[in-house]
């Protein structure tokens, strides 16, 4: 299966901590399929993910980039002694496999997401340099990781305003992928800071992505993720293959009931 030359895709990968590594089977189930992204848009752990891709790494070579730099250390948050780091870990790494600080220098057509606590506004970037710092500071939760200072201002997570970045892609495409991690769930039990957080995050990202997903032609959510917490980093590969696997179910059956977008 592959989509017709002549039609525009755009991805948007949502933000949800650890869950958001499915969004890198979700992109493998896509690069199988034929199916070449023309614009992509990120918040938070979609933005990470999303930046590495539009640079030119594919989905084998992104796991295999999280194995070599041991993604457990990648964040690292003590709920103890108040949260609140930073993500210079995060940082560094994409600045080792991303040469340039420019998004006019990616592969592909990359926006980002943040939120202005000044303004109290949403911020969606896809030009000019501070590539990696915008990265940085769509990825950056609230109570769990510093805020990040930019151009004046002080930023923090996308997901708050805008955690599934549909609206980013600026409705030129013909068709929108959405690739979203977090579920409307009821939780049963709230203990200890750790799991406040959580829940107040996954609230806020619930809120404003029901919205956007109205925009999807098609919105991948898969269901066994409900299992995972925003912060089970050591499971990654575990979260990736749930992603794939429901991508790949998903996009058969999305190409299936439209088969003008397929080539002939």
């Amino acid at each position: 299966m592959n989509r017709k030359q002549d039609s525009k895709i755009g991805l948007a990968l949502g933000g949800g901590g650890a869950k958001g590594f499915a969004h890198i089977g979700v992109l493998k189930a896509i690069d199988e399929a034929g199916i070449g992204v023309d614009k992509l848009a990120g918040t938070s752990m979609g933005a990470i993910i999303g930046v590495l891709y539009c640079a030119g790494f594919g989905a084998d070579e992104i796991v295999a980039m999280l194995h070599k730099e041991k993604i457990w250390t990648w964040f690292k948050i003590d709920f103890r002694n108040g949260g609140l780091v930073n993500l210079n870990g995060v940082k560094k790494r994409l600045e080792k496999y991303i040469q340039h600080d420019r998004f006019d220098l990616l592969q592909k057509r990359f926006f980002v997401t943040a939120t202005n606590l000044n303004t109290g506004r949403v911020k969606v970037t896809g030009e000019g340099d501070q590539l990696i710092d915008w990265v940085i500071a769509s990825a950056s939760i609230p109570v769990a990781f510093a805020p990040v200072h930019l151009n004046g201002s002080v930023f923090v997570d996308g997901g708050l305003f805008m955690n599934l970045p549909v609206e980013a892609l600026n409705f030129d495409c013909d068709v929108v992928i959405g690739s979203n991690v977090i579920g409307d769930q009821k939780v049963d039990s709230i203990h200890g800071s750790r799991d406040i957080a959580e829940r107040v995050i996954d609230l806020c990202a619930i809120q404003n992505q029901r919205n956007s997903k109205v925009y999807c032609d098609l919105c991948i959510e898969p269901l066994e993720l409900e299992q995972y917490s925003i912060w089970d980093f050591d499971k990654f590969e575990e979260i990736v293959a749930i992603g794939y696997q429901a991508a790949k179910k998903d996009l058969d059956l999305f190409f299936q009931r439209n088969p003008s977008l397929n080539d002939e």
